[in-house]
């Protein structure tokens, strides 16, 4: 019996909402969307801040990492290439990493700690270092597999993690919803079960413009990267069942922090009921841990791919979905390989009978590891844990407050969502 992938369940429903008095219709969307979590607190901090760019071209490099060494800390550049990184002390040094690219360890400068330009170098992999794989790679995917006991955490572990949630209607941000997770993680050789997520501090805009009438609301988002850990759910993706559903392909080699990974594509090779995905497994040459994947669900079938994302929806409204990806990355620190980010994209259009043009919308959920812990660690309780048939936007509040998040690690707003957030809470105070 085929084990079927975890549905993504968006539901669109009409919600009356009050604000400042004034009652309005909004037709709310509330998505379960495959993401993810947020982080945990700290004093007094020192910040250092800059862009990451291509050496050869100057372009922006997204979702780099940068992390402080002989430290848990880390955090990743925004869609800008843009960070800031908060730290107990002036590190030496700092190193950045990104896949295709070279690792480097910069220098921290002790006359400013802002506007670090840091320019990586596209790798060139010597062909003396690329070991070709000559078997099924089907077979080095199971290896792999059974390889995850030994390769990730043999111990409880509790992640500090940054959540952030996203909607845009057409070209304009009409929802963000931010927030810092805790995510507690049973070792490798168990199962999710008693994988939990507690919401440590959190906050929302929602635009109240009347045209913006379908906002998104997410279920169970911050719960996601529990769900979408590979490495750990196996019924989400790498059991014998459901990879018998995939055709193998062997891809050209890559680099992630420096060491040499195999990539293995998969496509669907049958027809099935429900949906299935493209994708790329990335697997470390060295320890064959799986250190990355990137996969796609199958828009062939609308109806299939509906099935998977959508559970009900108001009457007169037709739903087009036109994407659902989710990329899933691994960390490799002092011999233990640990989940570390995950960015989940949503893409569809919504019909309204008697309207000429459908009205394009897309969601975006990431989350980011920025700190870990293996010393006394404890299981979050069932009650203060986040539920997946919870919604993140009920959990927390509007925010107001610029100072909000004080001395936490997050994934710094592009300036375009900075922009998109003072337009809201200009609207906010009219």
């Amino acid at each position: 019996m085929h084990v079927r992938l975890r549905r993504t369940l968006i539901i669109l429903e009409k919600q009356c909402l009050r604000i400042k008095g004034k009652p309005m219709m909004k037709k709310v969307m509330v998505i379960l969307l495959m993401a993810m979590l947020s982080l945990s607190a700290w004093g007094q901090k020192i910040v250092l801040s800059g862009t990451v760019v291509n050496e050869r071209n100057g372009n922006k490099i997204s979702l780099a990492v940068v992390s402080v060494p002989h430290t848990n800390v880390t955090v990743v550049t925004n869609d800008d290439g843009f960070f800031t990184l908060k730290v107990d002390e002036a590190p030496h040094t700092i190193v950045v990493s990104h896949l295709g690219f070279e690792s480097k360890e910069v220098p921290v400068p002790n006359t400013s700690t802002d506007g670090l330009v840091i320019r990586l170098k596209q790798t060139s992999i010597p062909l003396k270092e690329v070991v070709v794989w000559t078997e099924n790679p089907r077979a080095l995917v199971s290896l792999a597999i059974e390889k995850i006991p030994s390769n990730y955490s043999k111990t409880p572990m509790l992640y500090n993690c940054f959540y952030r949630e996203t909607a845009m209607k057409r070209q304009h941000f009409i929802y963000v919803a931010e927030g810092v997770v805790d995510m507690y993680k049973t070792d490798y050789k168990r199962g999710n079960g008693r994988d939990r997520v507690a919401i440590m501090k959190g906050r929302r805009l929602l635009s109240p413009k009347q045209g913006d009438t379908l906002a998104l609301k997410v279920m169970g988002g911050p719960v996601q990267p529990i769900e979408l850990d590979i490495a750990k759910n196996r019924e989400f993706l790498l059991n014998e069942a459901e990879l018998s559903n995939y055709r193998f392909e062997m891809e050209a080699p890559d680099m992630i922090n420096n060491r040499l990974q195999y990539v293995v594509s998969i496509s669907p090779n049958k027809q099935l009921p429900y949906a299935l995905y493209y994708g790329k497994l990335y697997i470390d040459h060295e320890n064959l841990a799986f250190t990355r994947a990137e996969l796609s669900l199958d828009m062939s079938d609308k109806y299939k791919a509906t099935d998977l994302m959508l559970i009900r929806k108001p009457a007169g409204v037709s739903f087009k979905p036109k994407e659902l990806s989710c990329l899933i990355e691994y960390r490799y620190e002092q011999g233990v390989t640990h989940i570390s980010y995950i960015r989940n994209t949503f893409r569809f259009n919504c019909d309204w009978k008697r309207r000429l043009f459908s009205t394009s919308y897309a969601a975006f959920c990431e989350m980011v590891v920025t700190d870990k812990h293996s010393d006394n660690v404890q299981p979050i309780s069932g009650r203060d844990s986040f539920d997946s048939r919870d919604s993140f936007y009920d959990k927390v509040d509007y925010f107001l407050d610029p100072t909000f998040w004080e001395d936490y690690n997050i994934i710094e707003p592009t300036e375009t969502l900075n922009n998109a957030i003072d337009k809201l809470l200009k609207k906010y105070k009219k």
